[in-house]
């Protein structure tokens, strides 16, 4: 009985035929067809959950506008002066100055001159580099 099943078992496998197994990527950023792109995109956007928060009104009145530049150019000519009693003349000099918090740190550089912003109260720490004129 034992011979007979395995008999007609090799009987009936040499009529069956197979092939190689074949993995064609679905996903054309692998190799896929191009024409999957518009599905997956699809299915992406269908899973998607974020929500882009819209944006703030941020435009400003004209009256903020000048307050602004108002507030800069008042800034700017106190730091100018700062600078003029500090330096005394409009060219930087190398050594350590203190404002305040500040301490500027004016050094010269294979670039040119460097002027290292440090401030004590926050550890921020700013470096310029101002090129030479050569």
């Amino acid at each position: 009985m034992r011979q007979k099943i395995l008999f007609i078992f090799i009987l009936i496998s040499s009529f069956v035929y197979s092939q190689d197994l074949v993995y064609t990527p679905i996903s054309p950023f692998f190799g896929g067809s191009t024409f999957n792109y518009q599905q997956i995109l699809a299915s992406a956007t269908a899973q998607n959950d974020f929500t882009e928060q819209e944006a703030e009104n941020t435009t400003t009145t004209a009256l903020e506008n000048f307050t602004s530049g108002l507030n800069n150019r008042l800034l700017s000519s106190l730091s100018s002066s700062l600078f003029q009693q500090q330096l005394g003349d409009t060219t930087f000099a190398v050594g350590t100055y203190t404002f305040g918090d500040l301490v500027v740190e004016i050094t010269p550089g294979t670039n040119g001159l460097n002027v290292n912003i440090l401030n004590i109260a926050t550890g921020e720490q700013t470096l310029i580099t101002i090129p030479d004129a050569n």
